[in-house]
């Protein structure tokens, strides 16, 4: 076995170990930790939001409060939460094991970006709270550049998470090149270890851009450089260019490990191969390369040339293809599969549903004629909430469902994930359906208020909110009570044939006790295979 080992006192249990641990494990379990953290977070702050929209006027909060609630919110769900939560989290734990690892390539580095991704958080958490930041997450210019908010702190914080962001890539497409075992090909990697591999070559080759745009806000603010005063010959919508080269192939570092998730959990609980392994990879090295193409359908309206217009329009529809590739395999997967409707799968059929509904009304954003009418309404946050908070949240409880019992040999109570999940489904759809409704009758995003006409929808999408929140409160209390008494889970209790049960569950601090049996597939569910020995409930 190639590679490098933790530290020796990873198998430790106090808190000094784990907070000096080089285990790739360890370091995976506090990014989840502290990204759901960030999630509740987040979520108050959206709580807020809405019930300051349940009634027309003044309900709870200012206007200028109320700016400042949606900065915390979209700042902290987006940098804190939604970036890295996936990759750093679950990545961190099953990548290496995924491929018969017994470390990442570079262990302290990995420690480095979980403490980097710390001081990120507390730094931009601390500036928007005390610093009264009131930009939004884009941090548009010329606002963010004249707004009387201490802004410098917040572009600090999230240029540092950047660093985390980026460090954590380069290791993880180090250890994908260097650290499979031997005879792990490529075409025999899991999809979910291609989905990080994807992911990681957008953070390595795009998040710099973001911190370059960040740095000259914070020149414009401290050094009235002007970079973007079109009165000292700069350009605003040069700021947008910069912005959305990061930050739309983002929404790929969100949703990319998400749909590494979803295939995995479709194959271990239709108990199939994958309808096309291939298509898979192959649409998914698309998303990641074809998706650094695409930031200029959020500038239709900022002045484009119809070339221009025409050409990101082809390009984000070329993504949708590849997408759509995806939710095509997954449901042949489905397909006369032997299928187990638990918790997890609920989560997978949950994302298929949002990821449709969202895709079809991406595709219309990215038409320019229906675009110069749903930009800046409450349609585009519909269609943004579907796609990454949706998406990434239905695959990161899917995700924590699935391989729970591999994170802590324990096993949650079955209807009450299905009742949780049922509750996260509905307070969904209540909250963010009827938004697509009030964008298309104009109701401006980012607006304190609104007119009495459009109270109805707006009170029903604040009743939803509730039923979202206070079912992912649900799902908190019952697998925190799982992870401290739930029954015990055995090391596959899905009877899944992926490489990460084929070790004990939790796994030993060097993953695997020997070689890694890897002479069968990841999805090989034919007679004989590991999968069937396991014990999946019917």
């Amino acid at each position: 076995m190639s590679g490098r080992t933790p530290d020796a006192k990873a198998a430790d249990t106090g808190l000094k170990a784990w907070l000096t641990t080089r285990d790739h494990k360890r370091i995976g379990i506090m990014f989840l930790v502290a990204t759901t953290a960030a999630m509740a977070l987040g979520g108050v702050f959206a709580l807020l939001l809405r019930l300051e929209l349940l009634m027309p006027g003044e309900t709870i909060v200012d206007p200028m409060t109320y700016n400042r609630l949606f900065t915390l919110h979209g700042v902290t769900m987006v940098w804190l939460f939604m970036i890295p939560v996936i990759p750093s989290g679950f990545g961190n734990y099953l990548l290496p094991i995924m491929i018969g690892a017994r470390d990442v390539a570079f262990p302290r580095l990995n420690l480095a970006s979980f403490y980097i991704y710390l001081v990120g958080a507390a730094i931009t958490l601390a500036g928007m709270y005390f610093g009264a930041a009131d930009t939004g997450w884009t941090f548009y210019v010329p606002y963010s550049t004249t707004s009387a908010a201490a802004l410098v702190p917040v572009l600090l914080g999230v240029f540092t998470l950047g660093w985390s962001s980026v460090l954590t890539g380069i290791n993880f497409i180090a250890t994908v090149h260097t650290m499979r075992t031997e005879g792990l090909g490529w075409m025999r990697m899991p999809l979910f270890v291609w989905t990080v591999y994807g992911t990681s070559i957008i953070q390595v080759l795009v998040t710099p851009v973001l911190g370059m745009a960040l740095m000259l806000i914070g020149f414009d603010r401290l050094l009235d450089w002007g970079i973007f005063d079109p009165a000292r010959g700069g350009d605003p919508v040069l700021y947008q260019h910069l912005f959305w080269f990061y930050s739309h192939p983002a929404v790929y570092i969100m949703i990319l490990p998400a749909m590494g998730v979803i295939s995995d959990v479709v194959c271990a609980f239709a108990r199939k191969n994958p309808f096309s392994y291939e298509a898979i990879v192959w649409s998914t090295m698309g998303i990641t390369f074809v998706g650094l193409l695409t930031w200029g359908h959020h500038m239709f309206t900022a002045g484009m040339s119809t070339f221009g217009a025409g050409a990101f329009g082809i390009l984000s529809m070329l993504v949708a293809i590849f997408s759509a590739i995806k939710v095509f395999t997954w449901v042949g997967t489905l397909y006369k599969g032997s299928i187990a409707l638990d918790t997890p799968l609920l989560y997978v059929l949950a994302f298929l549903f949002l990821f449709i509904f969202g895709g079809m009304t991406g595709v219309a954003v990215a038409t320019t004629s229906l675009d110069v009418h749903w930009h800046d309404t409450y349609f585009v946050v519909a269609h943004f909430h579907f796609i990454m908070v949706g998406g990434t949240i239905s695959a990161f409880l899917a995700a924590l469902h699935y391989w729970l019992p591999k994170l802590s040999g324990r096993r949650y109570p079955e209807r009450l994930g299905r009742l949780g999940a049922a509750g996260v489904f509905v307070g969904f759809n209540l909250t963010f359906v009827p938004q697509f409704l009030l964008g298309n009758r104009g109701m401006p995003r980012r607006y304190f208020d609104y007119p009495p006409a459009m109270h109805t929808l707006n009170a029903i999408s604040t009743v939803g909110s509730w039923v979202l929140g206070a079912s992912m409160l649900f799902i908190a209390s019952y697998l925190l009570r799982s992870l401290l008494r739930g029954e015990p889970a055995g090391d596959n209790p899905w009877g899944a044939a992926g490489f990460e049960w084929r070790t004990s569950s939790p796994p030993p601090v060097h993953n695997w006790t020997g070689e890694p049996p890897f002479e069968r597939g990841a999805y090989d569910y034919t007679e004989g295979s590991p999968a069937l020995e396991g014990a999946r409930d019917e």
